[in-house]
């Protein structure tokens, strides 16, 4: 027979009373010790985005007011390809290094890793590819945080912690949203599940690393829905149209820019080569549509997204221009480009969804991003720090509605899939995005 005597349950002890307390309490060594760490990871995390967001606007400015200078992007692709071929393979991963790192820690990342995306980014972003910021935050921040997994004696599942922490302090930085950053960086690496012994790290680190980018003086975007209108059946059902195809577009986006990168390898063996052609098909784009529109972060674009009907197909066009600079080798990210299309797309079907378009804009700002990185919560809890709370249930609706709509696809090709999102999406479980 089976025993069937259940033991009793294990008690919360706690510690006798008195100053040992404060010793014996692992929950208070665990604090102290992830608070130091957290501060000195934001301190570095954003004193970095700082001065790359300072220098991003610097050669944004330039190139706006020297547009001659566009024709020089398929040099300084070539020079990207150089440096990374001859001098940076083991960081040319980038975004995909760091949730290698996370799911399974090997050597420290190093730290050439910060200097190398940040000239990669801003030669792209002075000549006029379309990129982002936020893999050039994330990939820095990374990389400097991991610096002091020997000098704190990390082990191999702090390290985990430690890169976590990182990329929240990063995205929280780079875009002036700490709660989503955090949250960001819990969800990131893997479909479907969180390592909720990295909660604390993470928020502290996000904080802090978005004050210190505060305390340099850097002031972030600021976009408005000025008219969210009350809570429906009808209007929900809007909002769950409006997702699915804000899923389809991340999805979309996601599948051509792997595709995309498969073909310029597949047809172009030297990797320098690489961005030297896709700079030319930039340049002559740019030529052909007469304007620097959809080149650079495009933020007026976005900005006027919440204010003006823009033309219907910018969404469009904005993903062909960033689908060629990144896969061809530029550096910078995605995230930016997808607010972009997002913000776009959402404008566009303001012309046959009955809500606001500035609404619609807010709502596809994050749906599209949520869609193509799997992170519904954090795109989310960003919208509600950006745009405010009156919009929360549109924006949750079509995050989550996009989330389950682009399927396991993601732009970031070494994310697992933890969790399915459906039952039957089961035999998916466990693998990597690029294998499905």
């Amino acid at each position: 027979m089976k025993n069937t005597e259940h033991k009793a349950p294990i008690k919360n002890q706690l510690p006798n009373a008195g100053f040992p307390f404060f010793i014996k309490y692992p929950a208070i060594i665990y604090l102290l010790k992830w608070l130091l760490i957290s501060a000195i990871v934001g301190v570095c995390s954003g004193t970095a985005s700082a001065g790359f967001l300072t220098s991003l606007d610097w050669v944004t400015n330039y190139r706006e007011s020297n547009k001659i200078i566009i024709a020089l992007l398929p040099i300084g692709g070539l020079l990207i390809g150089l440096l990374y071929q001859y001098l940076g393979k083991e960081v040319e991963a980038g975004n995909n290094l760091l949730i290698d790192t996370i799911h399974n820690p090997k050597a420290i990342i190093p730290f050439r890793m910060a200097p190398f995306v940040y000239i990669g980014t801003m030669v792209t972003h002075l000549l006029g590819g379309s990129a982002g910021r936020e893999g050039t935050a994330l990939q820095m921040s990374g990389a400097i945080a991991d610096q002091f997994s020997k000098p704190f004696k990390l082990k191999e599942e702090e390290r985990k912690v430690l890169i976590i922490a990182a990329i929240a302090g990063g995205f929280a930085s780079v875009f002036g949203t700490p709660i989503a950053g955090a949250v960001f960086g819990l969800e990131v690496f893997v479909i479907g599940r969180m390592k909720y012994d990295a909660i604390f790290p993470a928020f502290a680190t996000a904080i802090i690393a978005d004050l210190i980018t505060k305390c340099w003086g850097v002031q972030h975007t600021i976009y408005h829905i000025s008219f969210v209108p009350a809570i429906t059946f009808l209007h929900v059902f809007y909002a769950i149209v409006g997702g699915i195809i804000f899923g389809v577009c991340g999805a979309t986006f996601s599948t051509a820019i792997h595709s995309a990168s498969k073909a310029f390898k597949t047809y172009i063996s030297y990797a320098p080569l690489r961005p030297f052609f896709g700079g030319i098909v930039i340049v002559l784009a740019v030529w052909a549509i007469g304007n620097t529109k959809f080149i650079g972060l495009g933020i007026p674009t976005i900005v006027d997204s919440f204010h003006y009907q823009l033309p219907p197909f910018d969404f469009a066009l904005k993903m062909a221009f960033t689908i060629i600079t990144l896969a061809a080798g530029f550096k910078g990210g995605e995230v930016t480009p997808l607010f972009f299309i997002g913000a776009a797309l959402g404008n566009a079907l303001a012309l046959f969804i009955p809500l606001p378009f500035a609404l619609l804009s807010g709502m596809g700002f994050v749906a599209v991003f949520a869609g193509a990185t799997n992170t519904p919560l954090a795109c989310t809890l960003m919208a509600i720090e950006l745009f405010g709370a009156d919009c929360g249930v549109y924006v949750a609706i079509a995050c989550v509605v996009s989330y389950l709509f682009s399927g396991h696809n993601s732009i970031y090709h070494h994310q697992l899939v933890g969790v399915p999102k459906n039952v039957h999406l089961k035999d998916h479980q466990g693998k990597k995005i690029n294998e499905l």
